[in-house]
């Protein structure tokens, strides 16, 4: 696949992959708990932001929810 790697856990978008990696190296002051999970944060963030999904039931096409881009499995 071009756009999307498997790291065990899930496809991720590679592009949006390594943005996160770079914010997660800045420094944060506050706790991990307070970032992610069931936080009291009316719009909580997922741990994971550019964990891909399938477009169809068939799991064919692979979409990124945050930059959008798509691909296809074949």
């Amino acid at each position: 696949m071009q756009h999307f790697i498997n790291e065990g856990f899930g496809w991720t978008c590679r592009r949006c992959h390594e943005e996160t990696k770079a914010r997660e190296s800045e420094p944060d002051s506050r706790a991990r708990f307070f970032t992610e999970g069931e936080s009291e944060d009316p719009n909580p963030r997922l741990s994971a932001p550019a964990l891909a999904r399938w477009r169809d039931a068939s799991r064919t096409t692979l979409v990124c929810p945050t930059c959008g881009v798509e691909e296809t499995r074949g």
